[in-house]
């Protein structure tokens, strides 16, 4: 499994408080905005609104939650946002990559830097670390004893999935950029929805780090993903086993 893979596999596991669910629901918003702004408030018609709307239901959000955010993106006071991105190091030479949705690029840029600086990473220039990461399709979907797991498989990879792996309750496919479309229309007509379904940036190596050093990195990742105007963070820090069992300590 993928650093990245480990990593979200694990922050699903342990769970998420009320703070960390609120600003998942705030990204999901702006997924929406951004999608029903540019393609209209129909999900029906706009794919990339039809997605969001499904990542939300995944993280279960209620669904007055994302009608309201629909009806309020298709209006005219619709927040304005914007997407950014942010290449750096983490200590230790750990490449990080930040997406970001933002409504105020100045405030972004600054707390962002100053995240970097704090944790001990250096923020660089844009473009300096994207040949270190490919992005693919990655779908999680949620297991059931009604998925006979063969023929689904098999159903995956004609849909054009590179990579699947399972866990105790959940599957996640991972897919080619391009074939991105492709699999999510074979989920939809297999009828499965998938918990989550995005592009990720996936680091084409990863670095192995001793367990007191990849925490601090996992430090500024965090905090990174804790800023309101970050929507993911992606690094090349390998997930050992050995970090693994630590962090499902904390």
């Amino acid at each position: 499994m993928s650093g990245h893979s480990k990593w979200s596999t694990i922050k699903r596991k342990k769970g998420a408080n009320d703070a960390k669910r609120g600003r998942m629901f705030t990204r999901l918003i702006k997924e929406i905005t951004i999608a029903a702004r540019e393609g209209g408030g129909d999900p029906e018609t706009n794919p990339g609104l039809r997605l969001a709307v499904q990542n939300a239901k995944g993280a279960n959000m209620p669904k007055d939650n994302i009608e309201r955010a629909i009806k309020k993106a298709t209006g005219d006071d619709a927040a304005k946002y914007e997407e950014t991105t942010f290449e750096g190091y983490a200590p230790n030479g750990i490449a990080v990559f930040v997406e970001c949705l933002t409504d105020n690029n100045n405030r972004t840029v600054a707390s962002v830097r100053s995240l970097f600086n704090k944790y001990g990473g250096n923020l660089g220039t844009n473009g300096s670390l994207g040949f270190l990461f490919d992005r693919k399709g990655i779908f999680t979907i949620s297991k059931n004893d009604d998925l006979d797991m063969d023929d689904f498989e098999l159903e995956l990879i004609d849909g054009g999935a590179e990579e699947i792996e399972t866990d105790d309750d959940m599957v996640t496919v991972t897919c080619a950029m391009e074939d991105f479309g492709n699999l999510n229309k074979k989920l939809e007509e297999m009828g499965v929805e998938p918990v989550s379904a995005d592009l990720q940036r996936i680091p084409n190596d990863t670095k192995v780090l001793d367990i007191n050093s990849a925490v601090t990195v996992l430090r500024l990742v965090d905090a990174l993903e804790e800023n309101d105007d970050v929507q993911n963070v992606f690094h090349n820090l390998e997930m050992t086993e050995e970090l693994e069992a630590e962090l499902e300590k904390q």
